[in-house]
C-alpha cells in the first residue's frame, strides 16, 4: 500500500509540473526567457563604437544588470515600454535600487531602451539607438564605467505588443566613484 501511495504522489507531482506555468512564464499564456546571444553581440557592439572614438569599454555590472532584467521582465511582463517603472518610479529610482549611491561619493546613471516583434537582432537594436540621439549621446558618454544589458522574450507579451512575441531590451549605464 505504501508503494502505491508514493506512485501516486510522484505521479501527482509531475502532472502537476506540467500543467503549472513554469517560474519564467509571462502569465499563463506565454513564457519569458533571456536572449543571452542578443545581449553578448550588443555589449560587443557598444565596446567597439567606444574604442572606436577612444572611450573606455563597459563592464558588465552584475547590480546593472540586475536592474536592466528586472525592467525587460516586468515591461514584457505587463505590456508597456517605458524608462519609467510601471508604478510610476524613475529609471534612476529603480536602477539605484540595485546600483545605490552608498558608499560612493557620485553616483550617475542612463538608460537605453528597444524592443521589437517578434524579435529583434543586435544590429538593428544598435542601429535604433545610433539613430537616436539621447541614447547615441548614452552610448557614447565618457562619463559611464559601467553597463548592464538584458533582452528578454516573450511569447505572448500583454498590452502594447497585442499578445504577440516580442522581445524587450533594457541598457543601463552607470558610474560610481568613491
Amino acid at each position: 500500500m505504501a508503494g502505491k501511495v508514493r506512485i501516486l504522489a510522484g505521479l501527482a507531482t509531475i502532472l502537476l509540473s506540467l500543467a503549472a506555468p513554469s517560474a519564467g512564464s509571462a502569465d499563463a499564456r506565454g513564457t519569458m526567457t533571456p536572449a543571452a546571444q542578443l545581449q553578448t553581440t550588443l555589449l560587443d557592439q557598444v565596446n567597439a563604437l567606444r574604442t572606436s572614438r577612444g572611450l573606455t569599454r563597459l563592464r558588465l555590472s552584475p547590480a546593472l544588470s540586475a536592474a536592466a532584467g528586472a525592467h525587460s521582465t516586468e515591461m514584457a511582463r505587463l505590456g508597456y515600454f517605458s524608462h519609467n517603472s510601471a508604478n510610476g518610479a524613475s529609471f534612476s529610482s529603480r536602477i539605484g535600487r540595485f546600483y545605490p549611491l552608498r558608499g560612493f561619493h557620485s553616483w550617475t546613471v542612463g538608460e537605453n531602451l528597444v524592443w521589437g516583434a517578434p524579435d529583434i537582432g543586435a544590429l538593428r537594436a544598435f542601429k535604433l539607438w545610433l539613430g537616436s540621439p539621447p541614447h547615441r549621446a548614452n552610448l557614447l558618454s565618457p562619463r559611464w564605467r559601467e553597463i548592464g544589458i538584458v533582452a528578454m522574450h516573450s511569447t505572448r507579451a500583454p498590452g502594447l505588443y497585442g499578445g504577440r512575441p516580442a522581445t524587450v531590451v533594457t541598457a543601463d549605464f552607470g558610474a560610481r566613484s568613491r
